[in-house]
């Protein structure tokens, strides 16, 4: 086991071990170092992003602690790695790879794991969002929001209830602390 240095966020250290700013982890991988930096909450149209990954049928849970999640054009996979026991994921989105906060598709296997509630008739309101070609045109979240609540609206789901579940989602996502691990481990 090695020592790493948290760069990115200070960390209780292990038992035994004075404060420090490092933070211990087994990669079950020999000689391999892995930094391991803490995941910001997401925006939150990452929560709405999530369900409706899961209503177009864009998850593969392939073992426990891994899935594949297909955007939203189906022309990228994502990696998914989850141990909620020791709080380490990874995901090779952009969210969570580039602005340090928990990507959609790690939001998605969450709640399939129902580790993250889940309301399956506001994602069904969020079904078939084209949500890349959405946030590529408009480049801000907020009036993606906006847009995808009307089309919800739409759908029978007001914008109310999808602030509540929202908010529930956040509230429960606050209470795990993630570690973006830099090297999954293997399968």
């Amino acid at each position: 086991m090695e020592w790493i240095i948290d760069s990115f966020a200070r960390v209780d250290p292990p038992d035994g071990v004075g404060v420090s700013p490092y933070k211990e982890f087994d990669n079950d991988r020999s000689n391999e170092v892995n930094l391991l930096k803490l995941l910001r909450l997401p925006p939150r149209i990452k929560v709405l992003e999530a369900c409706g990954a899961i209503a177009d049928g864009r998850i593969e849970v392939v073992t426990e602690n891994y899935a594949k999640v297909f955007s939203s054009r189906r022309d990228k996979v994502y990696t998914v790695y989850l141990d909620l026991n020791k709080g380490l994921v990874y995901s090779n989105d952009n969210g969570t790879l580039l602005r340090g906060y928990v990507g959609y598709p790690i939001i998605c296997f969450m709640m399939v794991k129902r580790a993250l509630p889940y309301d399956d008739r506001i994602a069904k309101a969020l079904a078939g969002i084209p949500w890349a070609d959405l946030n590529e045109r408009y480049k801000k979240y907020a009036i993606v929001e906006s847009i995808v609540k009307k089309i919800a609206r739409e759908r029978g789901v007001s914008e109310g209830e999808i602030d509540r579940f929202v908010n529930e989602v956040l509230r429960d996502l606050a209470r795990y602390r993630l570690y973006l691990v830099s090297t999954i481990p293997q399968q």
